[in-house]
């Protein structure tokens, strides 16, 4: 690590603490040169996978995209912020878990509406009426005896 104040590269580590639930490290360093201290902080790089969309086009992941497509499934529903991270994070391991370095835009798709079935039935219709196209009533009607089947 670099010192900050004086460029030299040979700092060493006084402290290390655990942070964010312990999904950081927080290190304190001091400059063997100018025996400056300073603070930095680490955290595991996990490689999502990148999204390969049906037209073809390969894009990298996009949690911003994934967090906003689940909101706007949820909106004025009585979901909490956090049920909605959570299933990000839900969705963002699975992803990971695969250990591909691609993966179809269809399947996470069906992670989302897999995790939206579990946190409202009624976002998980909205987002299947978008993303499975339901063209007419009768899709949308299908759609919902079979979640009434599976939820008696």
């Amino acid at each position: 690590m670099h010192c900050p104040f004086c460029g030299a590269i040979d700092t060493k580590v006084i402290d290390s603490r655990l942070v964010s639930e312990g999904n950081h490290v927080r290190r304190r360093r001091e400059c063997i040169t100018c025996e400056e201290r300073f603070t930095t902080y680490e955290s595991a790089e996990l490689v999502m996978p990148r999204i390969i969309k049906q037209n073809g086009v390969r894009e990298p992941f996009n949690e911003d995209k994934l967090f906003a497509g689940l909101n706007k499934a949820l909106e004025k529903r009585p979901v909490s912020i956090e049920r909605v991270e959570e299933a990000v994070n839900h969705i963002k391991a699975n992803l990971r878990s695969t250990g591909e370095r691609e993966i179809q835009s269809r399947a996470v798709g069906e992670q989302v509406m897999r995790e939206l079935r579990e946190l409202d039935e009624v976002a998980f219709v909205r987002f299947a009426s978008v993303y499975r196209s339901f063209k007419d009533l009768a899709e949308f009607r299908a759609e919902i005896d079979k979640l009434s089947k599976d939820n008696p």
